[in-house]
Protein backbone atom coordinates (compact mmCIF):
# COMPACT_ATOMS: atom_id res chain seq x y z
CA UNK A 1 0.00 0.00 0.00
CA UNK A 2 1.16 3.24 -0.62
CA UNK A 3 0.49 6.52 2.21
CA UNK A 4 -2.81 7.45 0.60
CA UNK A 5 -4.00 4.07 0.16
CA UNK A 6 -3.26 3.09 3.51
CA UNK A 7 -5.21 6.09 5.44
CA UNK A 8 -7.86 5.24 3.29
CA UNK A 9 -7.97 1.64 4.44
CA UNK A 10 -8.20 2.50 8.18
CA UNK A 11 -10.44 5.09 6.98
CA UNK A 12 -12.74 2.25 5.73
CA UNK A 13 -12.24 0.36 9.05
CA UNK A 14 -9.98 -2.07 7.04
CA UNK A 15 -6.74 -3.44 8.35
CA UNK A 16 -4.06 -1.95 6.34
CA UNK A 17 -0.20 -2.99 5.78
CA UNK A 18 0.60 -1.09 8.93
CA UNK A 19 -0.35 1.82 11.08
CA UNK A 20 -0.75 5.22 9.30
CA UNK A 21 1.56 7.80 10.83
CA UNK A 22 0.97 11.39 10.98
CA UNK A 23 2.91 14.32 12.02
CA UNK A 24 1.73 18.14 11.02
CA UNK A 25 -0.63 17.25 9.11
CA UNK A 26 -3.10 19.78 11.64
CA UNK A 27 -3.16 22.24 14.06
CA UNK A 28 -3.27 19.69 16.54
CA UNK A 29 -0.80 17.19 15.66
CA UNK A 30 2.04 19.23 15.08
CA UNK A 31 5.38 20.32 16.41
CA UNK A 32 6.41 23.69 18.02
CA UNK A 33 9.14 25.58 16.66
CA UNK A 34 11.43 24.96 19.70
CA UNK A 35 10.90 21.21 19.58
CA UNK A 36 11.62 21.11 15.65
CA UNK A 37 14.86 22.89 15.77
CA UNK A 38 16.09 20.61 18.32
CA UNK A 39 15.12 17.71 16.49
CA UNK A 40 16.88 19.21 13.55
CA UNK A 41 19.81 19.42 15.27
CA UNK A 42 19.89 16.22 16.75
CA UNK A 43 19.41 14.81 13.20
CA UNK A 44 21.55 16.94 11.33
CA UNK A 45 19.21 18.98 9.45
CA UNK A 46 19.76 22.33 8.19
CA UNK A 47 16.27 23.90 7.20
CA UNK A 48 14.20 26.88 7.83
CA UNK A 49 10.93 25.97 7.72
CA UNK A 50 7.89 29.10 8.76
CA UNK A 51 5.50 29.18 11.29
CA UNK A 52 2.44 28.19 9.70
CA UNK A 53 0.63 28.67 13.26
CA UNK A 54 1.26 32.15 15.03
CA UNK A 55 -0.46 31.48 18.15
CA UNK A 56 0.73 27.66 18.38
CA UNK A 57 3.99 28.53 17.27
CA UNK A 58 4.17 25.44 15.07
CA UNK A 59 5.76 24.42 11.92
CA UNK A 60 5.68 21.79 9.58
CA UNK A 61 8.51 19.67 9.72
CA UNK A 62 11.49 19.39 6.72
CA UNK A 63 10.19 17.38 4.22
CA UNK A 64 12.89 15.00 5.18
CA UNK A 65 11.72 14.46 8.87
CA UNK A 66 8.68 14.09 6.97
CA UNK A 67 9.76 10.89 4.65
CA UNK A 68 12.43 9.54 7.30
CA UNK A 69 9.65 9.04 9.89
CA UNK A 70 7.05 7.41 7.44
CA UNK A 71 4.91 10.26 7.96
CA UNK A 72 1.48 9.22 5.43
CA UNK A 73 -0.01 12.29 5.80
CA UNK A 74 -0.12 15.91 4.43
CA UNK A 75 -1.38 19.37 5.09
CA UNK A 76 -3.55 21.71 3.07
CA UNK A 77 -4.96 24.95 4.51
CA UNK A 78 -6.41 28.24 3.97
CA UNK A 79 -3.73 30.47 4.09
CA UNK A 80 -4.16 34.15 6.02
CA UNK A 81 -6.09 36.53 3.75
CA UNK A 82 -3.32 39.71 2.86
CA UNK A 83 -5.69 42.02 4.33
CA UNK A 84 -4.89 40.21 7.50
CA UNK A 85 -1.46 41.20 7.19
CA UNK A 86 -1.71 44.10 9.47
CA UNK A 87 -3.52 41.90 12.24
CA UNK A 88 -0.02 39.81 12.63
CA UNK A 89 2.69 40.24 14.58
CA UNK A 90 5.45 42.06 13.31
CA UNK A 91 8.82 42.43 14.75
CA UNK A 92 9.31 43.31 18.57
CA UNK A 93 5.33 43.54 18.94
CA UNK A 94 3.75 41.97 22.30
CA UNK A 95 0.05 42.23 21.00
CA UNK A 96 -1.47 42.18 17.93
CA UNK A 97 -5.47 41.86 17.05
CA UNK A 98 -5.90 38.39 15.06
CA UNK A 99 -8.60 38.40 11.95
CA UNK A 100 -11.72 37.84 14.55
CA UNK A 101 -10.72 41.00 16.88
CA UNK A 102 -9.37 39.35 19.68
CA UNK A 103 -6.09 41.25 20.87
CA UNK A 104 -3.62 38.38 21.96
CA UNK A 105 -0.54 38.94 23.86
CA UNK A 106 3.10 37.60 23.52
CA UNK A 107 4.29 35.27 26.12
CA UNK A 108 7.19 32.92 26.25
CA UNK A 109 6.12 30.20 23.54
CA UNK A 110 2.36 31.29 22.77
CA UNK A 111 0.06 34.39 22.17
CA UNK A 112 -3.05 34.36 24.24
CA UNK A 113 -6.25 36.20 23.82
CA UNK A 114 -6.44 39.14 26.74
CA UNK A 115 -9.53 41.09 24.93
CA UNK A 116 -12.30 39.63 24.01
CA UNK A 117 -14.18 41.30 21.66
CA UNK A 118 -17.95 40.36 22.50
CA UNK A 119 -17.32 40.81 26.25
CA UNK A 120 -19.89 43.25 26.65
CA UNK A 121 -21.55 42.59 23.58
CA UNK A 122 -25.86 42.64 23.50
CA UNK A 123 -27.46 40.67 20.67
CA UNK A 124 -28.11 43.38 17.90
CA UNK A 125 -24.26 43.98 18.32
CA UNK A 126 -24.09 40.89 16.77
CA UNK A 127 -25.30 41.87 13.53
CA UNK A 128 -23.47 44.76 13.41
CA UNK A 129 -19.86 43.12 14.11
CA UNK A 130 -17.37 43.01 11.94
CA UNK A 131 -16.59 39.25 11.16
CA UNK A 132 -13.92 37.80 8.46
CA UNK A 133 -15.35 37.71 4.65
CA UNK A 134 -15.60 34.05 4.11
CA UNK A 135 -16.02 34.59 0.53
CA UNK A 136 -12.72 37.35 -0.02
CA UNK A 137 -10.77 35.86 -2.54
CA UNK A 138 -7.27 35.32 -0.68
CA UNK A 139 -8.75 32.59 1.43
CA UNK A 140 -8.53 30.15 -1.38
CA UNK A 141 -6.07 32.04 -3.19
CA UNK A 142 -3.69 28.84 -5.11
CA UNK A 143 -5.18 26.22 -2.71
CA UNK A 144 -6.95 24.33 -4.98
CA UNK A 145 -3.64 24.20 -7.28
CA UNK A 146 -1.51 23.16 -4.39
CA UNK A 147 -4.45 20.84 -3.60
CA UNK A 148 -4.39 19.19 -6.63
CA UNK A 149 -0.47 18.98 -6.94
CA UNK A 150 -0.38 16.82 -3.63
CA UNK A 151 -3.26 14.44 -4.80
CA UNK A 152 -1.64 14.14 -8.64
CA UNK A 153 1.84 14.09 -7.95
CA UNK A 154 2.14 12.50 -4.52
CA UNK A 155 0.56 9.62 -2.94
CA UNK A 156 -0.02 11.26 0.66
CA UNK A 157 -3.08 11.26 2.27
CA UNK A 158 -4.39 15.01 2.27
CA UNK A 159 -5.73 16.60 5.33
CA UNK A 160 -7.92 19.94 5.33
CA UNK A 161 -6.40 21.42 8.19
CA UNK A 162 -8.65 23.60 10.79
CA UNK A 163 -10.45 26.44 9.61
CA UNK A 164 -10.65 28.45 13.58
CA UNK A 165 -12.01 27.24 16.44
CA UNK A 166 -15.26 24.79 16.69
CA UNK A 167 -18.87 26.58 17.32
CA UNK A 168 -18.63 26.28 20.81
CA UNK A 169 -15.04 27.38 21.39
CA UNK A 170 -15.02 30.52 19.49
CA UNK A 171 -18.00 31.63 21.22
CA UNK A 172 -15.66 30.53 24.59
CA UNK A 173 -12.84 33.08 23.02
CA UNK A 174 -14.44 35.49 21.77
CA UNK A 175 -17.11 36.18 24.48
CA UNK A 176 -14.87 35.17 27.44
CA UNK A 177 -14.82 31.73 29.00
CA UNK A 178 -16.32 32.45 32.24
CA UNK A 179 -19.08 35.17 30.45
CA UNK A 180 -20.20 32.43 27.82
CA UNK A 181 -20.16 29.74 30.33
CA UNK A 182 -22.84 31.89 31.87
CA UNK A 183 -24.58 33.05 28.77
CA UNK A 184 -25.68 28.84 28.69
CA UNK A 185 -27.69 28.67 31.33
CA UNK A 186 -28.84 32.44 32.46
CA UNK A 187 -28.84 34.28 28.67
CA UNK A 188 -29.58 31.49 26.55
CA UNK A 189 -30.86 33.95 23.69
CA UNK A 190 -27.24 35.66 23.54
CA UNK A 191 -25.55 32.12 23.56
CA UNK A 192 -27.60 30.79 20.73
CA UNK A 193 -27.83 33.50 18.12
CA UNK A 194 -23.63 33.77 18.63
CA UNK A 195 -23.28 30.24 17.92
CA UNK A 196 -25.86 30.21 15.32
CA UNK A 197 -23.78 33.62 13.74
CA UNK A 198 -20.95 31.14 13.77
CA UNK A 199 -22.52 28.19 12.16
CA UNK A 200 -23.44 30.22 9.32
CA UNK A 201 -20.40 31.96 9.24
CA UNK A 202 -18.56 28.40 9.29
CA UNK A 203 -20.92 26.89 6.52
CA UNK A 204 -19.75 29.77 4.38
CA UNK A 205 -16.03 29.38 4.98
CA UNK A 206 -16.69 25.59 4.21
CA UNK A 207 -18.84 26.20 1.19
CA UNK A 208 -15.53 27.74 -0.23
CA UNK A 209 -12.72 25.94 1.08
CA UNK A 210 -14.26 22.30 0.30
CA UNK A 211 -15.42 24.23 -3.28
CA UNK A 212 -11.23 24.45 -3.55
CA UNK A 213 -9.85 21.32 -2.06
CA UNK A 214 -13.24 19.05 -1.54
CA UNK A 215 -12.41 16.52 -4.33
CA UNK A 216 -8.54 15.91 -3.38
CA UNK A 217 -8.37 15.20 0.73
CA UNK A 218 -9.44 12.44 2.59
CA UNK A 219 -10.04 14.11 5.77
CA UNK A 220 -11.33 17.30 6.88
CA UNK A 221 -9.92 18.30 10.54
CA UNK A 222 -11.66 20.32 12.98
CA UNK A 223 -12.31 20.86 16.58
CA UNK A 224 -14.19 22.01 19.63
CA UNK A 225 -12.77 21.48 22.94
CA UNK A 226 -15.36 19.59 25.36
CA UNK A 227 -13.37 18.33 28.12
CA UNK A 228 -10.78 19.59 30.31
CA UNK A 229 -8.49 17.09 32.74
CA UNK A 230 -11.04 15.99 34.87
CA UNK A 231 -14.26 15.63 33.42
CA UNK A 232 -16.43 17.35 30.44
CA UNK A 233 -16.95 21.71 30.40
CA UNK A 234 -20.47 21.57 29.82
CA UNK A 235 -22.65 18.55 31.07
CA UNK A 236 -24.00 16.40 28.47
CA UNK A 237 -27.24 17.49 28.79
CA UNK A 238 -26.41 21.03 27.76
CA UNK A 239 -24.58 19.57 25.22
CA UNK A 240 -27.19 17.87 23.39
CA UNK A 241 -29.22 20.61 23.41
CA UNK A 242 -27.51 23.63 22.91
CA UNK A 243 -24.51 22.55 21.00
CA UNK A 244 -25.09 19.35 19.44
CA UNK A 245 -27.82 20.22 16.63
CA UNK A 246 -25.35 23.06 15.57
CA UNK A 247 -22.28 20.53 15.34
CA UNK A 248 -24.57 18.30 13.45
CA UNK A 249 -25.81 21.01 10.81
CA UNK A 250 -22.32 22.25 10.07
CA UNK A 251 -20.92 17.97 9.81
CA UNK A 252 -23.74 17.47 7.43
CA UNK A 253 -22.82 20.30 5.57
CA UNK A 254 -19.10 19.17 5.15
CA UNK A 255 -20.54 15.75 4.52
CA UNK A 256 -22.91 16.64 1.69
CA UNK A 257 -19.83 18.91 -0.18
CA UNK A 258 -16.83 15.99 -0.02
CA UNK A 259 -16.51 12.56 -0.01
CA UNK A 260 -13.49 12.56 2.99
CA UNK A 261 -13.85 12.14 6.53
CA UNK A 262 -14.23 14.42 9.12
CA UNK A 263 -11.94 14.34 12.49
CA UNK A 264 -13.34 16.07 15.49
CA UNK A 265 -10.43 17.26 17.73
CA UNK A 266 -11.18 17.73 21.63
CA UNK A 267 -8.66 17.58 24.13
CA UNK A 268 -9.93 16.13 27.73
CA UNK A 269 -11.67 14.45 29.45
CA UNK A 270 -14.39 13.47 26.57
CA UNK A 271 -15.59 9.96 26.94
CA UNK A 272 -19.41 11.07 27.78
CA UNK A 273 -19.39 12.83 24.48
CA UNK A 274 -18.44 9.77 22.22
CA UNK A 275 -21.53 8.44 20.77
CA UNK A 276 -22.75 12.16 20.82
CA UNK A 277 -20.06 12.49 18.07
CA UNK A 278 -20.66 10.07 16.00
CA UNK A 279 -24.03 10.92 15.93
CA UNK A 280 -23.31 14.00 14.62
CA UNK A 281 -21.43 12.56 12.01
CA UNK A 282 -17.86 12.57 13.31
CA UNK A 283 -15.58 9.63 11.84
CA UNK A 284 -11.81 10.19 13.39
CA UNK A 285 -12.19 11.24 17.10
CA UNK A 286 -8.36 12.87 18.03
CA UNK A 287 -6.58 13.52 20.20
CA UNK A 288 -7.35 10.08 22.87
CA UNK A 289 -5.75 12.16 25.59
CA UNK A 290 -5.28 9.11 27.81
CA UNK A 291 -4.02 10.83 30.87
CA UNK A 292 -7.57 12.52 30.73
CA UNK A 293 -10.29 11.20 33.33
CA UNK A 294 -12.04 8.20 31.74
CA UNK A 295 -10.26 8.30 28.29
CA UNK A 296 -9.25 4.68 28.84
CA UNK A 297 -8.00 3.23 25.66
CA UNK A 298 -9.17 0.08 25.67
CA UNK A 299 -12.42 1.03 26.75
CA UNK A 300 -12.84 3.46 23.40
CA UNK A 301 -11.79 0.77 21.33
CA UNK A 302 -14.29 -1.73 22.81
CA UNK A 303 -17.39 0.72 22.95
CA UNK A 304 -16.68 2.82 19.77
CA UNK A 305 -13.78 1.16 18.00
CA UNK A 306 -16.36 -0.17 15.26
CA UNK A 307 -17.63 3.69 14.41
CA UNK A 308 -14.53 5.57 15.07
CA UNK A 309 -11.01 6.13 13.51
CA UNK A 310 -8.81 6.71 16.64
CA UNK A 311 -5.89 9.48 16.09
CA UNK A 312 -3.09 10.54 18.27
CA UNK A 313 -2.66 9.17 21.68
CA UNK A 314 0.89 9.41 22.89
CA UNK A 315 0.78 11.01 25.68
CA UNK A 316 2.31 14.80 25.07
CA UNK A 317 1.57 15.68 28.93
CA UNK A 318 3.73 13.40 30.81
CA UNK A 319 5.33 10.55 28.19
CA UNK A 320 6.87 12.46 25.65
CA UNK A 321 8.70 15.75 27.97
CA UNK A 322 9.37 13.57 30.92
CA UNK A 323 9.80 10.09 30.06
CA UNK A 324 13.24 7.85 29.09
CA UNK A 325 13.15 7.02 25.22
CA UNK A 326 12.77 3.47 26.47
CA UNK A 327 9.36 4.32 28.13
CA UNK A 328 8.52 6.39 25.17
CA UNK A 329 8.87 2.98 23.20
CA UNK A 330 6.94 1.24 25.49
CA UNK A 331 3.80 3.48 24.69
CA UNK A 332 4.40 3.43 21.63
CA UNK A 333 4.09 -0.39 21.52
CA UNK A 334 1.17 -0.02 23.96
CA UNK A 335 -0.99 2.13 22.07
CA UNK A 336 -0.38 0.80 18.82
CA UNK A 337 -1.61 -2.97 20.51
CA UNK A 338 -4.22 -1.47 21.33
CA UNK A 339 -5.76 1.15 19.14
CA UNK A 340 -4.47 -0.42 16.09
CA UNK A 341 -5.70 -3.53 16.89
CA UNK A 342 -7.95 -4.54 13.69
CA UNK A 343 -7.21 -0.87 11.99
CA UNK A 344 -9.14 2.01 12.81
CA UNK A 345 -5.97 3.76 14.45
CA UNK A 346 -3.76 7.07 13.02
CA UNK A 347 -0.07 6.91 14.95
CA UNK A 348 0.16 10.65 16.32
CA UNK A 349 0.87 12.41 19.57
CA UNK A 350 -1.74 13.07 21.63
CA UNK A 351 -1.50 16.99 20.50
CA UNK A 352 1.15 19.13 19.16
CA UNK A 353 4.69 18.04 20.40
CA UNK A 354 5.43 20.81 22.55
CA UNK A 355 8.54 22.91 22.93
CA UNK A 356 10.24 20.78 26.20
CA UNK A 357 9.90 17.37 24.46
CA UNK A 358 13.53 15.82 24.04
CA UNK A 359 14.23 15.23 20.64
CA UNK A 360 15.48 11.75 21.60
CA UNK A 361 12.06 10.98 22.47
CA UNK A 362 10.35 12.14 19.47
CA UNK A 363 12.92 10.47 17.58
CA UNK A 364 12.18 6.93 19.59
CA UNK A 365 8.73 7.70 18.62
CA UNK A 366 8.65 7.63 15.21
CA UNK A 367 11.42 4.97 14.75
CA UNK A 368 9.48 2.56 17.11
CA UNK A 369 6.06 2.91 14.96
CA UNK A 370 8.06 2.01 12.13
CA UNK A 371 9.51 -1.22 13.82
CA UNK A 372 6.14 -2.53 15.22
CA UNK A 373 3.09 -0.96 12.95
Amino acid sequence: MNSRQRVMAVLRHETPDHVPVDLGSTAVSGIHQRANDALKALLGIEADEPVHDVVQGLVVPDERILQRFGVDLRRVALPPPSNAAAFLPSGGEDTYLDVWGMRRQRTELYWEIVEHPLANAKVDDLRHYPWPDPHHPCWVAGLAEEARRLYEETDYALVADFLGGGIFEQALWMRGFERFMMDLVSDEPFATTLMDTLLELYVEFYAVYLEAVGPYVQIVALGDDLGMQTGPLISPKLYRRLIKPRHKELYDFIHSRTEAKIMHHSCGSVFPFVQDLIDVGVDVLNPIQTSARGMDPVALKRQFGEHLVFHGGIDVQQVLPFATPERVREEVKRMVAILGQGGGYIFAPSHNIQADVPPQNVLAMYETIQEVA
